[in-house]
């Protein structure tokens, strides 16, 4: 029985970092610029298809690796740039249908060129799985978690320690004041976008030798992202993380111990039940804080 759970834990902990990834590039964005950008989880699709096309080519790893966030980072800057700046003052639908029209240029793209079939690529440490009380883990979920970790410290670092950081929250909490004080909010606004892209498409590119991926995973892994923001609390960094973990361990639990066909129900599930008992998400959405 506790091999059972813990084999569960660990499936939904490796999939809700990869939620957590989503989110976070949600947020980066969302505080940036108010958008919700629902052509995040494109960015993820990009990341993994792109590593396998260049590994296929036969690569080096670190070079494959360095291609598959940058190019996702670029197309994030782009995306701004032709589709978001020129109706920055627009409402928010209308933002918002403009990022899902973005998404289905990207995948649409992606399907021509790289085609419809599913794709892997080999494990960064082997599939040789590690036994824990009864249960197995594959050492890609070890490098899934491990670089989630130090992307979460990173980010800590890089808000709360660069000028960079801190004038990317200045702009988050107030735009007007951001500019008032010599801060060039449109080139944050870029600098969010290819986090954001980079983020995801390194999420991406963890999780493709556990999953596969093929060029529409990136709609279900952007809704899943979406739910952990709200669930975490819309605009709130560590909310994200948290929302993505609770996503991914809900969604295997629900899978193992109710029925698979349910996997995909469960964060809508959650939504509902957060978005009817706190509004605001677990942790409140936006925070103010001194800059």
């Amino acid at each position: 029985m506790l091999a059972e759970f813990l084999q569960f834990l660990f499936s939904g902990i490796t999939v809700g970092a990869t939620y957590a990834l989503a989110a976070l590039g949600f947020t980066l964005i969302y505080n940036a610029s108010n958008v919700i950008n629902f052509a995040q989880g494109e960015f993820i699709m990009l990341g993994g298809m792109l590593a396998v096309f260049f590994a296929q080519m036969g690569l080096p790893m670190p070079v494959v690796l360095l291609l598959a966030i940058a190019i996702p980072a670029a197309v994030g800057v782009v995306m701004e740039k032709v589709a978001i700046e020129p109706i920055k003052g627009a409402e928010t639908v209308s933002l918002i249908i403009v990022t899902i029209g973005a998404s289905l240029v990207i995948r649409g793209l992606i399907q021509v060129w790289l085609g419809k079939g599913t794709h892997s690529f080999p494990a960064f440490s082997g599939d040789a799985p590690l036994q824990i009380l009864g249960a197995t883990l594959l050492p890609q979920s070890l490098w899934v978690l491990g670089v989630t970790a130090v992307v979460v410290v990173g980010l800590w670092y890089f808000f709360n320690r660069t000028l960079t950081g801190k004038a990317m929250l200045a702009t988050s909490f107030n735009r007007t004041a951001a500019e008032l004080v010599g801060i060039n909010t449109s080139w944050v606004l870029f600098m969010s976008f290819a986090m954001a892209a980079g983020l995801g498409a390194l999420g991406g590119i963890l999780i493709t030798p556990i999953t596969m991926t093929s060029y529409d995973v990136g709609i279900m892994l952007g809704l899943k992202g979406f739910v952990a923001v709200v669930v975490g609390g819309l605009g709130n960094g560590l909310g994200a993380v948290v929302g993505g973990l609770l996503v991914g361990v809900l969604e295997a639990m629900g899978a193992g111990y109710i029925s698979s066909a349910y996997k995909d129900a469960m964060p809508f599930v959650l939504i509902l039940l957060v978005l009817f008992f706190m509004p605001r998400g677990l942790f409140g959405g936006k925070s103010t804080d001194r800059v």
